[in-house]
C-alpha cells in the first residue's frame, strides 16, 4: 500500500500537470503558436498544367488577449511571406465571445488586412461572426455592414454569393463566394442563410474551372461536381482535436468536416483549422493555421 508521502507526490505531480496542461490549451496554442499547413492537389476539373498557389485565412476573431492587432499583423507578414498568387479570408473576423478582454474593431483590423498583397488579388467572403457580434462600443449596430465596409477600405474584395472570374498566365479561373449559411439566429439552433448556391453559380459563363468560397462547410453536400475545389472554415478544427477526432465540431454533419481534405463523390473540400477562437478561449491539437493549397502539377486525385 503507498504511503502517504508517494500519494502527496502523486497528487502534485497530477496537479502540476492539470496546471501546465490548462496553460497550454488556454493560453500557448491559442495566443502563441502559429503554423502554415500545405496542401498539393489536382482536383477534378482542375487543370493540371494550370499551377496556382492559394494561402487561405480563415476565423481571426480579432480580440484580446489571444488575437490582438499585433498578432494579425503577425498573420499578415507571414502570410504575404508565403508568396501566394491569391490570398482568401474565410469570414469571421469578428468575435461573440465572451471571454474576451477587448474587441479588436474593424477600423482597427481593416487596415493591417488591408497590408495582405498578392498578385491576383485579396478576396473574402463574410462568417456567421461578422453578423452576429452584434452592438459593440465604437461599431456600428449592423456587424456585416461594419465588416463589408472595413473589408472594402483595406481593397479586399467581398463576395457575397458572387462570381470573378481571374486569369494566371492567361489562363483563366472562376472564384465564387458564397454568402453565410447561418447569418440569422431564429432561435435555438434556427437560422436562416443569406448564401444563394444556385444563383452563384450562374454568374458562371464559361467552362473554366471553379474554387468556391464558403464560411461554414456544410454546403459542401449540396456543391456540384463543376466546382473544382471548396474552401471553408468555421469548424476551428473542433478546438480541440485528438488523435484526428473533434469531441464538438460546429457543423451538422460532424467530424466527417471538421477539418482538413475532404473528397466525397469526385469532389474536394479543404476545411482550415483557422485561427481564433469561438465560445471558449481554447486550442488543443489544431493549432492556428494559415492554410496553403497548391493546385496543379500534383497527380489527378482518384
Amino acid at each position: 500500500m503507498p504511503n502517504r508521502r508517494i500519494v502527496l507526490k502523486g497528487l502534485t505531480g497530477a496537479a502540476l500537470g492539470a496546471v501546465a496542461f490548462s496553460t497550454y490549451a488556454f493560453g500557448v496554442e491559442p495566443g502563441f503558436r502559429l503554423v502554415v499547413t500545405d496542401y498539393a492537389l489536382t482536383p477534378d476539373r482542375w487543370p493540371r498544367d494550370l499551377p496556382l498557389t492559394v494561402a487561405v485565412i480563415a476565423d481571426i476573431h480579432a480580440s484580446e488577449p489571444h488575437m490582438s492587432l499585433a498578432r494579425v499583423r503577425h498573420i499578415v507578414e507571414t502570410t504575404n511571406a508565403l508568396g501566394a498568387d491569391l490570398i482568401v479570408l474565410l469570414g469571421d473576423f469578428m468575435t461573440s465571445n465572451r471571454f474576451v478582454t477587448r474587441h479588436v474593431l474593424p477600423d482597427e483590423w481593416g487596415p493591417v488586412l488591408g497590408l495582405l498583397k498578392a498578385p491576383l488579388g485579396v478576396h473574402s467572403v463574410l462568417g456567421n461572426h461578422d453578423w452576429w457580434h452584434g452592438p459593440v462600443p465604437g461599431a456600428p449596430p449592423d456587424g456585416a455592414r461594419g465588416v463589408r465596409e472595413a473589408l472594402k477600405a483595406a481593397g479586399i474584395t467581398v463576395l457575397e454569393n458572387d462570381a470573378l472570374r481571374l486569369a494566371k498566365n492567361g489562363r483563366p479561373f472562376w472564384l465564387l463566394g458564397l454568402g453565410d449559411q447561418i447569418a440569422y439566429v431564429l432561435g435555438p439552433r434556427r437560422f436562416r442563410g443569406v448564401d444563394d448556391l444556385p444563383g452563384t453559380l450562374a454568374k458562371v459563363t464559361d467552362d473554366a474551372p471553379i474554387i468556391l468560397l464558403a464560411h461554414e462547410p456544410d454546403i459542401f453536400p449540396r456543391v456540384p461536381a463543376r466546382v473544382s475545389l471548396t474552401l471553408a472554415g468555421h469548424t476551428h478544427g473542433g478546438q480541440v482535436r485528438i488523435l484526428g477526432y473533434s469531441p464538438i465540431v460546429p457543423s451538422e454533419f460532424g467530424n466527417r468536416f471538421a477539418y482538413g481534405l475532404v473528397q466525397e463523390d469526385g469532389r474536394s473540400m479543404i476545411v482550415s483549422g483557422g485561427l481564433g477562437t469561438s465560445i471558449m478561449p481554447v486550442r488543443l491539437g489544431v493549432p492556428p493555421e494559415i492554410v496553403t493549397v497548391r493546385l496543379g502539377g500534383a497527380p489527378a486525385l482518384a
